[in-house]
């Protein structure tokens, strides 16, 4: 069962998905992307398949250690983001070799089903009520929104309480019998991040994401001394390395590890059982494709301390293409009442249409970030 072929695909609206093909014949799909730099991660990829080709496939872990160590300068989101999505693929292939899911490969399942949670809102939320009316009324028992827009450094109360009264409107609306969890995106510096936490928490968020970026961690330690919100961050962290100083911190209560940028499916396992070490939740952090999304489902059934899922369907960022459009069986992915039953076909668990892959690849995408600027012009995060 050795590596013959690699193929890469870059697909809307800002996917790329990778196929490995073994020398029996045996297909296995990767999500290796970093959102805005597909071109980049290709590249990286077909580096790395140099060494891939004629490699034995089942060898998982001995190809991320030659893949991650093998090379002097490491880690990133390029090169973890390629590791990541080549991992997936050969773990697709082990599970369909020897006709189980990945997570009964890891361990086996812990759980039945999982709540999953949606996306409510774009960059500038201004109708949340009732798109979280709307999705509520899909089955949805989760929700997640952005906070704010763009902020300075010291910013006004205005913006502070433009973004409670969206909160507060869907509290009123719907009450607090549906999680919801807020995106500070890195946005919102440390001292404006303390003082938009407090003034959200009596509306009970599911907890707050990335309240500052994850190069200002140590932040973290200051802000879980004035809230009693759960702390979530991860999405911008890779391998077990870069975890390991927050969790030894105690200052997040959830890490949201990306199984397409953190080192794939066994590497999150690894950094999941630290922070299960730690008393802290996993809830993958997912707004990518059919692929990424498989890959978390085969994590989170083996995981005793992974509670919900995100995942992109209908999201803002998936115009002319969405998740279930690559599937050849959509249904894999049915939400039923907020949750997803566990996947029970070999491998990744999803079969993927590629002829439509192949058809959509023609079109490929150029997807980039926005780049934004305060008023006085200074380019602020995204």
């Amino acid at each position: 069962m050795k590596i013959k072929e690699m193929k890469l695909y870059k697909v809307p609206p800002r996917w790329l998905f990778l196929k490995v093909t073994t020398d029996d014949g045996i297909t296995g799909w990767g999500e290796p992307i970093v959102e805005g730099k597909a071109d980049t991660v290709a590249a990286a990829v077909e580096e790395m398949s140099d060494y891939l080709i004629g490699k034995e496939a089942g060898n998982i872990e001995d190809i991320w250690q030659v893949l991650y160590r093998g090379g002097f300068y490491r880690g990133g989101p390029v090169l973890t983001s390629a590791i990541s999505g080549i991992e997936q693929a050969l773990w697709d292939i082990k599970g369909k070799k020897l006709g189980v899911p990945v997570y009964e490969l890891l361990g086996g399942a812990v759980r039945d089903k999982l709540q999953v949670y949606c996306w409510i809102g774009g960059d500038k939320p201004s109708n949340v009520v009732a798109d979280a009316k709307a999705k509520i009324a899909a089955g949805y028992t989760a929700l997640k929104m952005n906070a704010t827009d763009q902020m300075n450094w010291i910013d006004s109360f205005e913006k502070i309480d433009r973004a409670v009264e969206r909160l507060a409107a869907i509290r009123e609306e719907i009450g607090y019998g549906v999680d919801i969890g807020i995106d500070f995106h890195g946005r919102v510096h440390k001292t404006m991040a303390r003082i938009l936490a407090k003034e959200l928490e009596p509306y009970k968020p599911m907890f707050i994401e990335e309240p500052v970026l994850s190069e200002n961690n140590e932040a973290l330690k200051e802000l879980r001394q004035h809230i009693s919100i759960p702390i979530a961050t991860g999405e911008r962290m890779y391998t077990r390395w870069d975890f390991k100083g927050i969790l030894q911190d105690g200052a997040v209560d959830i890490i949201q590890p990306d199984l397409s940028h953190a080192g794939g499916i066994w590497e999150t396992r690894k950094i999941a059982a630290m922070a299960e070490a730690y008393d802290v939740a996993v809830a993958p952090h997912c707004p990518l494709g059919p692929i990424a999304l498989a890959a978390c489902f085969q994590l989170d059934f083996c995981t005793p301390n992974a509670f919900i899922q995100e995942q992109s369907l209908g999201i803002h960022y998936n115009m002319g293409s969405d998740l279930l459009d690559y599937l050849a069986d959509p249904g894999v992915f049915a939400y039923e009442n907020g949750y997803v039953k566990r996947l029970t076909a070999p491998g990744l668990g999803i079969e993927i249409n590629e002829e439509k892959v192949i058809e959509m690849s023609k079109t490929g995408h150029r997807w980039r970030n926005p780049v934004w600027r305060t008023s006085e012009g200074v380019v602020t995060e995204w």
